[in-house]
């Protein structure tokens, strides 16, 4: 299978560049993966389109201003890091650029040496660890001198750094929003609860494996990153009684998705655990866990564009994403919903 098969043309004034007023006001296309079917609707409609016991199972991770930008302390060269992934003991996994200048030793300080980063591996594919030196409280630190970590296809300065979080964010560590969940308001969410929707949290910390291209022509040569996820003992006896009960498992974003895929593909079933997960889902994977999936409008040749495929069919996934354009629909990041069903 070809990353060329996942491609479409996307007018540039349809990525959306900022965030709409009203959270919940997005468009939302309703597409049947089983028949192509499609219609038109709006965020707020997805109240009609959820049943009493359905389980919408949403990501609580939340971003950190993961963006620095500093100096090299030998050249007062601009570095910028990507903070990905917490090691323990001050250590992070980050993306760096430009990759090129940094080697074992190399000191970044940020902030007139507020904060010190020491390199002290050096992977590939612009991938450091770096080892901070700091006094006080490492994350407030960050928040004073990070940026939240907006993808490279949005130019615009967000006015609200909460705009990039859910309204349900809480357990800190992504270096990106789970951005399907992006839609809900706390008043959607307590209407949905009212109705008889149980909702239920698992956590993806949202790292390169998320949103690293695919860089290659066959899309099986791909290697994802991994990223950590955890999933709580109610929310895993809340899962397998919907499975017995052949209640509706409604996942929020890819992110939700891929974990729920790695606890039922690792254990057979819902359970307590944590670790790090590597699953790329593409055609011809066969789900176990959830029934619909509610995200957003991903960008050509993705990993998401090929999870979404593999949920329904490419062709009306495509035909969707074409559909999406006529209608012009907002993509990516702050765009419009999809809820497959």
């Amino acid at each position: 299978m070809k990353t060329e098969d996942f491609d479409y043309e996307l007018p540039e004034e349809l990525i959306a560049q900022t965030p709409l007023k009203d959270r919940s006001s997005s468009k939302l296309m309703v597409l049947d993966k089983t028949n192509g079917e499609i219609s038109h609707k709006n965020f707020t409609d997805i109240y009609d389109l959820l049943n009493k016991g359905d389980v919408l199972v949403i990501n609580d991770t939340k971003v950190i201003p993961a963006r620095l930008i500093g100096e090299k302390e030998e050249t007062q060269a601009t570095i910028e890091l990507l903070l990905l992934k917490e090691l323990g003991n001050d250590e992070w996994e980050c993306l760096s650029r430009p990759f090129k200048r940094l080697h074992v030793g190399t000191k970044i300080s940020f902030g007139n040496g507020l904060l010190i980063a020491e390199v002290t591996t050096k992977k590939e594919e612009g991938m450091v660890v770096v080892c901070f030196s700091y006094e006080g409280i490492f994350l407030n630190i960050l928040d004073k001198l990070g940026e939240m970590p907006l993808p490279p296809y949005i130019h615009e300065k967000l006015a609200d750094k909460d705009r990039y979080q859910t309204v349900y964010a809480k357990n800190i560590g992504s270096a990106a929003a789970p951005t399907a969940g992006l839609h809900f308001t706390k008043e959607l969410l307590k209407k949905l609860s009212a109705k008889g929707v149980i909702i239920t949290n698992i956590t993806l910390h949202v790292g390169l494996g998320t949103f690293r291209p695919v860089e290659v022509d066959d899309i099986t040569k791909h290697h994802m990153h991994s990223e950590y996820y955890e999933m709580s003992e109610e929310t895993a006896k809340i899962l397998n009684l919907a499975k017995q009960e052949h209640r509706r498992i409604i996942a929020v974003g890819t992110t939700s998705t891929r974990t729920l895929e790695t606890i039922m593909q690792k254990y057979g079933a819902f359970t307590k655990c944590f670790g790090n997960t590597d699953i790329f889902i593409y055609p011809g994977y066969e789900f176990k866990a959830i029934d619909c999936l509610i995200t957003n409008f991903h960008l050509p040749k993705s990993t998401l564009l090929m999870l979404v495929s593999a949920f329904s069919k490419k062709e009306y996934i495509l035909k969707a994403y074409q559909e999406a354009v006529a209608n012009h629909y907002r993509f990516f990041s702050f765009g419009d919903a999809m809820f497959i069903k």
